[in-house]
C-alpha cells in the first residue's frame, strides 16, 4: 500500500481523503482507530496518529472523546472543492498557457474536450 515517494503519514491521510471523496467513508461514519490502523498496516502507531492529526487539522475527521474518530460532516464536498481548485491551478492553467503559446484557439480546445468526454463523438 505504501511507496517511497512521500511520508507514510501523508499517504495514509491521502488514502482516507480518497475514501471520503469516493463515498466509501460517509459523514459521521466512524473510521478505524489509530491503533487499529497501525496494527492492520503494520506501521508505527505514531505514524498513524500523525496522519489522523493532519486529517483533524484539515477538517476531514473529528474526534469524539472516548469514542473514536469520525468523518466530519461536509468533508466530501470540501475535499471535492479543494481538488477542483487544485485541478484548475495545476492542470488547466498550465494547459491554457501552453495552448496560448502554440496559438491553439479556445474553440479547438473545447471541441477536443467534448470529443474526449463524449463516448459517442467522433464515431
Amino acid at each position: 500500500m505504501f511507496d517511497d515517494r512521500s511520508p507514510i503519514y501523508r499517504q495514509i491521510a491521502e488514502q482516507i481523503k480518497a475514501d471520503v471523496l469516493r463515498g466509501v467513508l460517509k459523514d459521521d461514519e466512524q473510521v478505524m482507530s489509530t491503533t487499529q490502523y497501525a496494527a492492520y498496516y503494520r506501521i508505527n502507531p505514531a505514524t498513524a496518529a500523525k496522519a489522523f492529526q493532519q486529517l483533524v487539522d484539515d477538517g476531514v475527521i473529528y474526534k469524539r472523546r472516548g469514542v473514536g474518530m469520525f468523518v466530519s460532516p461536509g468533508a466530501q464536498s470540501r475535499l471535492r472543492a479543494q481538488r477542483r481548485e487544485r485541478f484548475f491551478a495545476d492542470v488547466l492553467e498550465p494547459m491554457i498557457a501552453e495552448a496560448r503559446a502554440l496559438e491553439i484557439p479556445a474553440a479547438e480546445i473545447v471541441a477536443r474536450i467534448h470529443q474526449l468526454t463524449d463516448p459517442g463523438a467522433g464515431r
